[in-house]
């Protein structure tokens, strides 16, 4: 077969379009209310990011070495986790590759949450719910951890499309995306879905610790 210099572009820009879209679709996953992420994982913190470096942290299937930012960080409070001083964190190199990005220069304080891996580092994706401390709301940083662990045996359904229904007893609607068209509205921002003592799960509002007996939706 003969190349000419113009089909090797045309090749070469395929290929290209080929990676990309490898990439673009290499990072996906479904928002998680603030609830869900703190309940799935593993490590839960408030911490100030003082510095970033990228790392290596072994090599591929193919030899080649595979690298990792490493962000150093300083412990505030730990919500959830193992009994340990964390002091980084690990996150792939790139944001196609589910990479988070977090601000070094102002020295932020953020919630993170993320996965305990098996070489004992933490490591934290665009799927994992990582916020400003600033940012959060009063009941969300309230709700840590105590209301939140209350709704762990709870399930958060997210309403995509009306009508929308729940099907367990144990469930709690989010209705934000369809109702308000942001993830981050008021259920997320201001409610925990909370096990019941009949064991059903229903929305809580409010800055004291809910009732154990509770029957619906609480206001402050």
């Amino acid at each position: 077969m003969t190349w000419t210099v113009n089909g090797c572009l045309v090749a070469l820009a395929i290929l290209f379009a080929w990676r990309v879209e490898d990439f673009a679709e290499a990072c996906s996953c479904s928002p998680a209310h603030p609830q869900q992420a703190f309940c799935s994982s593993d490590v839960v913190i408030r911490a100030k990011v003082i510095a970033m470096n990228k790392v290596d942290v072994g090599n591929d299937v193919y030899g080649n070495p595979v690298k990792q930012v490493k962000y150093d960080v300083k412990l505030i409070k730990m919500f959830k986790g193992p009994v340990m001083d964390i002091e980084a964190i690990y996150t792939a190199p790139i944001s196609a590759l589910c990479g988070v990005t977090l601000d070094i220069e102002g020295q932020m304080e953020y919630l993170i949450t993320g996965k305990l891996e098996s070489d004992g580092n933490v490591h934290v994706t665009l799927c994992d719910f990582i916020e400003p401390w600033d940012a959060m709301s009063p009941i969300q940083k309230k709700s840590l951890p105590e209301r939140y662990h209350m709704g762990c045996d709870c399930k958060i359904v997210r309403c995509e499309t009306l009508p929308c229904a729940l099907h367990a007893d144990n469930e709690c609607l989010w209705t934000d995306w369809v109702l308000e068209n942001y993830i981050s509205g008021p259920q997320a921002q201001h409610f925990a879905c909370i096990q019941r003592r009949d064991g059903s799960c229903a929305w809580y509002r409010g800055a004291a610790q809910p009732k154990k007996d509770f029957l619906d939706i609480e206001e402050p």
